[in-house]
């Protein structure tokens, strides 16, 4: 067995992150990259640090679920959902059930609750947020963020949602209220049925074709009649009838019944 296969052994022991689900040549250079910059010739002595040393093992997970995220990514595509998908979602429910899987640092889901607020009270709006990194999920429970990540927000949004804090902005405990976090394994775990709207952006690229396929079906079943799934702008879905999906708008996808 070669250092990497038995570096995915160990870590898949100790975390459940499952390394064979991601594109190697991608994730192997990433995690040997990361372990030169810490001082480590091999990656076995790499895992047996890890293993011993909390904050580095954090900061593994961290590094290899890629948690790159800002406020209403890509807005574009947020103008899409606002002004077509929702009107559609919302012609006969009053309420939604929506999940932000990969939800990183928490700006996708609390994203979600504040266009929400265009179309309901904020104490009507209710978002599962999972994700497969810990300290992503306990950083956006703290809700604090840079002023960069608020770039694409509008200052309507701002002043009514944040409360600038020297020289970081923190999103109001109402807003943080409307979301409920847990740690959930796309690979493994089991999904939120009935979801109206599942939003999982930018994070199947670094899958395998194997494991994007396992996961759209499982989308597809957690999906309620009609549903609609919001992927990232370069995830476009090959053959989506296999998964009982039809396109409706770029990067949007309703299920068949």
């Amino acid at each position: 067995m070669d250092q990497y296969s038995m570096f995915m052994d160990l870590v898949f022991k100790k975390s459940g992150i499952d390394l064979a689900s991601y594109k190697e040549k991608q994730m192997k250079r990433r995690i040997e990259a990361l372990a030169a910059r810490r001082g480590f010739n091999s990656l076995p002595d790499y895992f047996t640090c890890l293993d011993n040393d909390n904050k580095l093992y954090y900061e593994f997970i961290n590094y290899i679920t890629i948690n790159v995220s800002e406020f209403y990514r890509n807005p574009g595509q947020w103008k899409v959902l606002q002004e077509e998908i929702m009107p559609i979602l919302l012609k006969d429910k009053k309420g939604l059930k929506i999940w932000s899987c990969a939800c990183s640092t928490g700006e996708e889901p609390y994203s979600l609750v504040m266009l929400l607020t265009e179309f309901m009270k904020l104490e009507e709006v209710k978002i599962i947020a999972t994700d497969i990194d810990e300290e992503a999920i306990e950083k956006a429970k703290t809700g604090i963020y840079k002023e960069n990540s608020l770039k694409n927000l509008s200052s309507a949004f701002v002043d009514r949602f944040f409360i600038k804090d020297c020289s970081q902005y923190r999103i109001t405990d109402e807003v943080k209220k409307r979301v409920e976090f847990r740690k959930l394994n796309l690979l493994k775990d089991d999904y939120p049925p009935q979801c109206d709207l599942i939003v999982c952006r930018n994070v199947l690229i670094y899958f395998t074709e194997q494991a994007k396929q396992h996961i759209y079906k499982k989308f597809s079943g957690a999906l309620s009649s009609k549903g609609i799934l919001f992927v990232g702008s370069t995830e476009q879905i090959v053959l989506p009838g296999k998964y009982n999906f039809s396109p409706i708008k770029a990067f949007f996808y309703t299920k068949n019944n």
